[in-house]
C-alpha cells in the first residue's frame, strides 16, 4: 500500500529527523509532503538525495494525504490536528497535547502496540515524551518477567529536546565563554554552557515540574498504573542524546543475569554492560542510532528487590521522530489494508 505522508513542522529539528528516517526506510519523495508555517512556504528541505518544497500549513489540503506526522508544538497540534483528523487523515502527534486523552492511544511500539487499535476514535495517535519513550523500552521487558513496584529516575536531557533554540544557546554560550564575552540566557532559565539545570517545563504546585509529571502519567498510561513513580528531570550541556539513571524496585528479587537476558531479547534495546573503563554507553555513542542502550546494570543496595540501570538514547530519533515513523509502519502493517 502506497501512503502519502505529511510532515507538519518539517523545518524543525524533529521534522527534519522524520524526513531523514523516512528516506532511510525507502519512502519515495513524491509521496512525502513537508508542511510548515507560511514563513517557510516555498523553501526546500532535504529528503535523501533530493529536496522537497515546503507547503504552508494554512493552505495545505489534508485530503491529499493519508497520514500526517505532527511536530510543530502543542498549540499547532491543538488547532490543526483535529482538522486533519476530521478530513480523514490519521494524525501521529509528537506534542504533549493529546497524550492523556483517554480516546487517543499513546504508543511506543515495543511497549504497547496493541493499544494502537483504538486510534479510530479520534483519528489521532500520540507520541510520548522523549524521556518516557526510552525509559519504557528498558522497563517493559523487565516488568514482563518481574512486576515493577516502584521507579525512581533522574534524567540528563540534551538541549536538542528544547529545539533548535536550545542547541543554538549551548553553542553560542560555549563560544562566548572562551571569548570571555557575556553569556545571555534566552531559551533556558540559567546558563546551560558548562552547567546543569534541574528544571524542564513549568513548575507544578507540588514542586515537581510538568516534564516530571508527564513521565509519571505516561508510564502509568502505557505500562502500569500501579507503579509508584518519581522523576527529577535535568537539562545538561549535551547536544543530542538523553541519559537516565533509573532505580527499580520489583515484586521479587531480580538478578543481573535475568535482567541482561530480558533486555537483550527485547526489541529496540541493546545492552552494553562491561564492568570496566568505558564499558557503558554515553550520548555521543548513541547519537544517530535507533536503539535504546542499557548499561551499568547492578543490584540496588537501597531496595531489597532493587536494580539500578543506566539508559541512553538519541532523543531526536527514538524519543521523537523514529517512534512516530515506527507507529506509521505499525499502522500500515496491521491496520491499513
Amino acid at each position: 500500500m502506497t501512503l502519502k505522508i505529511g510532515i507538519v513542522g518539517a523545518t524543525g529539528n524533529v521534522g527534519r529527523e522524520m524526513l531523514s528516517i523516512l528516506a532511510e526506510k525507502g519512502f519515495k519523495s513524491e509521496n512525502i509532503f513537508p508542511i510548515a508555517s507560511s514563513r517557510s512556504e516555498g523553501m526546500k528541505v532535504s529528503f535523501g538525495e533530493s529536496e522537497i518544497v515546503v507547503s504552508s500549513l494554512e493552505k495545505f489540503n489534508p485530503k491529499e494525504i493519508q497520514i500526517a506526522l505532527f511536530s510543530a508544538g502543542g498549540e499547532i497540534s491543538k488547532e490543526w490536528a483535529p482538522k486533519f483528523a476530521n478530513a480523514g487523515c490519521i494524525v501521529i502527534d509528537n506534542s504533549s497535547h493529546f497524550r492523556m486523552d483517554p480516546d487517543v492511544p499513546l504508543i511506543v511500539p515495543e511497549v504497547n502496540a496493541d493499544a494502537l487499535s483504538g486510534y479510530k476514535k479520534k483519528n489521532i495517535i500520540a507520541n510520548p515524551n522523549c524521556s518516557t519513550a526510552q525509559l519504557l523500552v528498558a522497563l517493559k521487558p523487565l516488568h514482563d518477567i518481574n512486576t515493577i513496584k516502584r521507579v525512581i529516575v533522574s534524567t540528563y536531557q540534551s538541549v536538542s529536546g528544547a529545539g533548535k533554540e536550545g542547541m543554538d544557546e549551548l553553542f553560542n554560550q560555549s563560544r562566548k565563554f572562551f571569548a570571555n564575552d557575556v553569556l545571555d540566557n534566552v531559551k533556558f532559565t540559567k546558563r546551560i554552557a558548562f552547567n546543569v539545570i534541574p528544571h524542564i517545563d513549568k513548575f507544578m504546585d507540588d514542586g515537581y515540574t510538568k516534564e516530571e509529571l508527564k513521565m509519571q502519567q505516561e508510564c502509568h498510561k502505557m505500562l502500569d498504573a500501579n507503579i509508584k513513580f518519581s522523576a527529577t528531570c535535568v537539562r545538561v550541556p549535551v547536544f543530542i542524546g538523553h541519559s537516565e539513571a533509573v532505580t527499580i524496585e520489583f515484586e521479587n528479587k531480580m538478578t543481573v543475569a535475568d535482567a541482561h537476558a530480558a533486555l537483550k531479547a527485547a526489541p529496540g534495546c541493546s545492552v552494553l554492560d562491561d564492568r570496566k573503563d568505558g564499558g557503558y554507553v554515553t550520548p555521543i555513542e548513541c547519537a544517530g542510532n535507533d536503539d535504546t542502550y542499557v548499561s551499568r546494570v547492578r543490584e540496588d543496595t537501597a531496595f531489597e528487590n532493587g536494580l539500578s540501570i543506566w539508559v541512553v538514547s538519541d532523543n531526536l530519533r527514538k524519543g521523537a521522530a523514529l517512534n512516530a515513523v515506527q507507529i506509521l509502519e505499525l499502522l500500515k502493517e496491521k491496520h491499513l489494508n
